[in-house]
């Protein structure tokens, strides 16, 4: 398949395809015109780099996946570096959520005494 009927079935666009072509994610081949063609394999990679890319992981982060699934595993978090990866964000998404948490508190606290003061007073 070419490159727009890839975009259009990966549900991205072909600039995107380029870019992670530039990565060294995603490898067209050329046909003998110079036109890239991809193949039903480089659309199970574009899913999966957009599933990953959907929840919050940065492009580079989806490599492993991309390399497991072109080392010819069925899910491209079978190998060990993959999840590592998942370990890490993991680890990130606590550390971001603890630090959010922190902050509610923080608000709710200067909430609570806004409150106090604005009372009116009873006599």
């Amino acid at each position: 398949m070419r490159i727009g009927e890839l975009a259009r079935r990966g549900g991205t666009t072909t600039r995107a395809l380029r870019y992670y072509e530039s990565l060294g994610l995603l490898t067209a081949r050329r046909s003998a015109n110079g036109q890239r063609e991809y193949d039903e394999h480089d659309l199970r990679l574009v899913a999966e780099i957009r599933s990953l890319t959907g929840i919050g992981f940065a492009l580079e982060d989806t490599r492993p996946f991309v390399e497991c699934l072109r080392t010819g595993h069925t899910s491209g978090d079978a190998c060990p570096a993959s999840v590592a990866v998942y370990r890490r964000k993991l680890a990130e998404l606590d550390e971001c959520i603890a630090r959010l948490e922190d902050a509610r508190e923080r608000v709710r606290a200067q909430l609570d005494q806004a409150e106090q003061r604005s009372r009116p007073c009873r006599p």
